[in-house]
């Protein structure tokens, strides 16, 4: 048996429970997976629910910013692109993946 496949979940954050389904499904069919830091809720609600805004949106900020330190690591990236919606954040983690030679999938198709 040779090394996983290192997958990283890409998408938006509003689909957190397609990431929760993904990162199950990608697991047993033994690949390693990469996701973003909550799959409980979206970034817009834990903006809403701190009582610092702007510093959770820092932190929001530096936890993008590390996402695409996995797209680094990755060999693809798995688009959950839930009702083909891919917003701004995930077109640039894409254009990113591209640029880097990785593989990408989509959850539907584009």
């Amino acid at each position: 048996m040779g090394k996983p496949t290192i997958v990283c979940l890409c998408g938006s954050t509003r689909f957190y429970q397609a990431f929760a389904k993904a990162q199950l499904e990608e697991t047993l069919a033994g690949r390693i997976v990469l996701t973003i830091g909550s799959v409980t809720c979206s970034d817009v609600n834990l903006i809403e629910k701190a009582e610092d805004k702007e510093k959770m949106r820092e932190k929001i900020q530096n936890a993008k910013n590390l996402h695409f330190e996995k797209i680094m690591l990755c060999d693809e990236i798995f688009v959950l692109n839930v009702g083909g919606y891919i917003g701004e954040s995930t077109c640039q983690e894409i254009a990113f993946a591209r640029r880097l030679g990785r593989r990408i999938r989509y959850l539907e198709d584009e």
